[in-house]
Parts: C-alpha cells; structure tokens; sequence
C-alpha cells in the first residue's frame, strides 16, 4: 500500500500531474521528498525544465495579470475581484468569509457611558 503525501511542493504541479511525471521518470510515487537522492532530483528537475510548464513565480504573475486586466476592463468578475468579494457565483447573504474577511457585524448595540449629571443643590 502506497501513501501518498497530501500536498505538493511546487505551485502548478497537482497530484495528478506529479504521479504522470514520477511514473515517465521511473521514480516510485510513494517515495518522499526529503528520501529522493541527488540523481533522482536532478531528473526531476531536468524533466521540469524540457516540459515548458508554468510554474511557481511565473504562474504567479500570469494569474495576477489576468485578473488585473479583468479589473481594467471593467468586467463583472473584474468588479468582484475589486470589492474582494466572490467571482464564481456564491452566494454573499451567508458564507463568503473567506473573501470577505472575519470580522462579522453583529447585530448587538453598544451605548456610550452617559456622563454623570451634576448634583443639583436645593434651593434655599
């Protein structure tokens, strides 16, 4: 029985994807990172560098470039990407916390502390 770790090291790079690449490069899917030796990394790396694929800090910027020209031509998930808040449809009256952030407004009042009215002395 193989386990496999439950996240990937590279951005770009799923699950799927690292299986389709270990399996061509003939290094078994089960084995961990940090057991791989040198030679095996540098065929790794050597077969990420052939493939032409995006990764890490230039799929980055691809991605951010598209949503910052989705911004510019005022499309609607540009709008949302804008006000940070979803851009595929969820619903906004509950959820969304994630884009909308944590802090929630409560229905609760709160009053100021009225200042204490002076004594009035009675008249004589």
């Amino acid at each position: 029985m193989l386990i496999y770790p439950r996240r990937t090291y590279l951005f770009g790079i799923g699950r799927t994807l690292s299986n389709k690449i270990l399996k061509e490069i003939n290094i078994a899917p089960g084995k961990r990172a940090k057991d791989l030796n040198e030679e095996e990394v540098a065929r790794i790396t050597n077969y990420l560098q052939k493939s032409g694929l995006k990764l890490e800090g230039d799929l980055r910027r691809d991605i951010s470039q598209n949503i910052k020209r989705l911004m510019d031509i005022g499309s609607y998930r540009g709008s949302r990407h804008k006000k940070g808040l979803p851009a595929r449809g969820q619903r906004t009256r509950t959820n969304a916390r994630t884009r909308k952030g944590t802090k929630r407004g409560g229905m609760s009042v709160v009053r100021k502390a009225e200042p204490a009215k002076p004594a009035v002395k009675p008249a004589k």
